[in-house]
């Protein structure tokens, strides 16, 4: 497994055995094509495993990236690949429940230009998170979030949220979405910076 694109492109990231379910190297490189450039953007990785999806986002620019994730073991991998692509400065680890995490963002005013959900295809944390990122308040105005899910396991979208568009890839499927105000569907936008 390695970064697809950006300053750290074909740089190795370590994994866990066993137990874990890293996005592919495919899709990671097609979901940041279809966001272009993400360069400055404020950058939030819900379920961050060993943190592919917000490693890719730092190499190609992003600042500030915050990595949420509860599992010790992908904590430890994850600190690791910080580490060892010397990103040192502009990221943060928060450890713990999902949906606890950004309700803590969201008391300290925190606000992403993009989220990154990759949950547990299965676990039904996905509505959680959509759910904590709506009621929190920390999706910027112009905000995209990306959600990755399973093609056995939709997800229903919950209110404040809208998709833009969704792709496939195998059994994976990639959804972006955006907030929406008053009932308002979103329509397709320009692509964050």
């Amino acid at each position: 497994m390695r970064v697809t694109g950006g300053r750290l492109r074909s740089r190795r990231l370590l994994r866990p055995p066993g137990g874990v379910r890293p996005t592919s190297d495919r899709v990671r490189e097609a979901i940041f094509d279809r966001l272009g450039d993400v360069s400055g953007a404020a950058v939030l990785d819900l379920y961050a495993g060993i943190g592919s999806l917000g490693i890719e986002a730092a190499s190609r620019g992003a600042e500030p990236v915050v990595f949420a994730e509860r599992s010790s073991r992908c904590l430890r991998v994850l600190r690791r690949n910080l580490a060892s692509l010397g990103l040192d400065r502009g990221v943060r680890v928060e450890a713990g429940d999902v949906p606890r995490v950004v309700r803590a963002l969201g008391r300290r005013a925190a606000r992403f230009d993009l989220v990154l959900v990759d949950p547990p295809y299965a676990s039904g944390e996905a509505v959680r998170a959509l759910e904590a990122l709506v009621a929190a308040g920390v999706l910027a105005r112009r905000a995209t979030v990306v959600l990755e899910s399973g093609r056995r396991h939709p997800v229903p979208v919950p209110a404040g949220l809208a998709p833009i568009d969704e792709r496939r890839y195998g059994d994976t499927v990639v959804t972006r979405l955006a907030p929406v105000a008053d009932g308002r569907e979103a329509k397709s936008k320009p692509e964050p910076r």
